[in-house]
């Protein structure tokens, strides 16, 4: 599955979780989405800016229902195999408009998140990268399903890692960061095509497939709480 000529179609939805204009993260994601088509996949770009929804509120919900852009966010989910988002981090955590969005897309029925193939990426001036984010990030998309892949990348001192053109500028890193996102496809394409690795997955973790305890949404507290 590694020979990028003969592997199997796949699509991605890169995400950025910053609005900010000249955004590290903004860069990280579009590396990602050239990584992805030049081994062999397609992949869109988006932000977080794309899909604006107010806080979450359930008398909101109850209201008005989900706003158009949990919507769009969601139908964009459905049309990939995979997800990468590429986030700040805030404090030590997830930036609170990429978290809001998680949530409101998280409110519908099927739930898009469950069982989704994700990989999460960050870049940061501080020397840990924003990783402390990336470990919130994990949290409430692992809690809805989501297939998060177990190696994130963090791309430390970004300020002086990445070039006026946006390229990583240590090989080393660069290497790393490619090999990343082609062992992340992999994994997409094998659970994608190949059916037996669903099964596989949860017996990595010491479970058994279980329709009555399987990650589907149920009246579970699964999205925020009501």
């Amino acid at each position: 599955m590694s020979n990028t000529t003969d592997r199997r179609p796949l699509s991605f939805l890169v995400l950025t979780g910053s609005r900010r204009t000249d955004s590290f993260n903004t860069k990280l994601a579009r590396l990602a989405v050239a990584a992805v088509q030049a081994n062999g996949a397609s992949a869109s770009f988006a932000s977080v800016g794309d899909f604006p929804v107010p806080d979450y509120d359930a008398d909101a919900e109850t209201a008005d229902g989900i706003p158009p852009g949990a919507e769009r966010f969601r139908e964009r989910l459905h049309e990939v195999d995979a997800l990468i988002i590429a986030s700040p981090e805030y404090n030590a955590s997830v930036p609170g408009v990429l978290k809001n969005l998680i949530d409101w897309t998280s409110r519908f029925r099927p739930q898009p998140f469950n069982e989704l193939q994700g990989l999460l990426l960050s870049a940061s001036p501080s020397m840990v990268g924003g990783n402390r984010g990336l470990w919130a990030l994990r949290v409430p998309l692992e809690h809805l399903g989501a297939r998060v892949y177990p190696d994130m990348f963090s791309l430390a001192a970004a300020h002086t890692q990445l070039d006026d053109e946006g390229r990583i500028t240590d090989g080393t890193l660069r290497e790393r960061f490619e090999a990343n996102i082609v062992n992340f496809m992999n994994l997409v394409e094998a659970a994608t095509h190949y059916p037996c690795v669903k099964k596989a997955w949860v017996e990595y973790l010491g479970e058994r497939p279980d329709p009555a305890v399987d990650r589907v949404q149920a009246e579970n507290g699964q999205g925020p709480a009501r």
